[in-house]
């Protein structure tokens, strides 16, 4: 079980019961409020999951989805995937659970538009919610993406000028760089702060007729990850700053794997 582990070592088996826990209290809680819906006069809907106040049974159950994104996220981040470069310290892990979250926040996208799909097309029930909980969910993937290209230093580089630079001057192009990435962080903050708090506390909603609190939700998590982008470059920085000068050509490019795959289709037909 730990011979495979990236950073969790002995805590891969706990972190597991504990994911498959919240995964059947989240199951239990949603049959229950299925079977409920069926008899009840005042049956739960989505309108409840964003205004849970005075619903004990909705709070547990959002408590326990929240756990479940937690505790899949960081059991996932201790899996290393094929050309993913090894994790080095604190933020690179952070950067991986979050990384995580995004690529199940990506097939819960698919799900709900596949469920918006059938519900329209099939049975003619179009909701009113799944749009905007595709967007919602939609602006925390293209957040966290950032941070895992950070973290994968696979952002857009253009190496012609760089591969040719002695090593001192590669470490001062890095240096500006991250520089410039600090510099745009707390010019963010400072013009955005205050719209940030203010959208934060009032919970300012869409203004549609589900009417999520997108704007107070995302506004800050703008600023949140976009700190944890900062702290991964400079992390970053620090990791490469010892590590020998890399020189990249067109065959970098070039995917063996895909490749085959495709003289393999190819050799079928």
């Amino acid at each position: 079980m730990t011979e495979n582990s990236l950073w969790l070592g002995r805590m891969r088996g706990p972190v597991k019961m504990v994911m498959l826990g919240f995964s059947a209290v989240v199951a239990l809680i949603f049959v229950w409020m299925l079977a409920g819906n069926l008899f009840a006069e005042d049956p739960y809907d989505m309108f409840d999951m964003i205004r849970p106040a005075g619903k004990p049974l909705v709070q547990l159950m959002l408590f326990a989805f929240g756990g479940l994104l937690l505790s899949a996220s960081i059991y996932l981040s201790d899996f290393k995937g094929a050309i993913e470069p090894e994790a080095h310290g604190f933020f690179d892990i952070v950067s991986l659970v979050c990384s995580r979250l995004a690529m199940i926040a990506t097939a819960a996208i698919v799900l709900v538009m596949f469920y918006e799909v059938v519900s329209r097309y099939v049975f003619s029930a179009p909701t009113l919610w799944a749009n905007e909980l595709s967007l919602w969910i939609a602006a925390f993937v293209f957040l966290f993406a950032g941070q895992y290209a950070m973290q994968q230093r696979s952002h857009i580089r253009i190496y012609v000028i760089y591969d040719i630079m002695p090593r001192w001057m590669q470490k001062t192009a890095d240096v500006i760089s991250v520089g410039l990435i600090c510099t745009f962080f707390f010019a963010l903050v400072y013009g955005g702060y205050n719209d940030a708090l203010r959208r934060m506390l009032r919970m300012e909603t869409f203004g549609t007729a589900w009417d999520p609190p997108i704007p107070g939700t995302v506004k800050p998590a703008i600023l949140i990850i976009i700190l944890l982008v900062t702290l991964q470059a400079i992390s970053n920085l620090i990791a490469d700053w010892n590590k020998a000068p890399e020189h990249h050509s067109p065959a970098d490019e070039i995917d063996e794997e895909e490749i085959e795959q495709i003289r393999r289709t190819l050799e079928d037909k």
